[in-house]
């Protein structure tokens, strides 16, 4: 599975908002702060507040903070709002192509892949990403058995 970089910047900014409590936060120092394009990173920032994960406060003492709390962002939801499309291969889109689409296998095992992998992010919400330890993240993590 692969996620762009704009949903990769929008978890990133969504965990340092979670981190920054209440306090103002502008898209300068996150950009600063991962060392990623100030000019990316306000479009995803836009996107964010259009979907209603983070508040944006113009002016003079402006800035960012999450518009709800950290554990009401569920991690899944970020990513199917911010993913532009979550077709795997081809077949999963209108218009296909392939000869092998109306008795794929392949598409009906990587669409039950996807759906896993949602239901995990599902699972988890920003509250658990911004925690203080690292057992916030490994509960998610599967458990090997010799």
């Amino acid at each position: 599975m692969y996620i762009t970089q704009h949903t990769d910047y929008a978890l990133r900014a969504l965990i340092y908002l979670g981190t920054s409590g209440d306090r103002l936060v502008t898209i300068q120092e996150i950009a600063e702060r991962f060392g990623v394009s100030r000019n990316h990173l306000m479009k995803v920032v836009n996107a964010l507040i259009r979907a209603g994960f983070v508040e944006g406060l113009r002016g003079k003492g402006g800035g960012l903070r999450l518009a709800r709390a950290p554990g009401e962002i569920i991690v899944g939801a970020v990513v199917r709002q911010m993913e532009p499309g979550m077709c795997l291969v081809e077949c999963f889109g209108s218009g296909c192509q392939c000869i092998l689409d109306p008795d794929c296998k392949l598409k009906v095992g990587l669409a039950r892949a996807l759906a896993a992998f949602l239901q995990v992010l599902d699972e988890m919400t920003l509250a658990d990403l911004v925690g203080k330890s690292e057992r916030s993240i490994l509960k998610f993590l599967p458990i090997v058995t010799a």
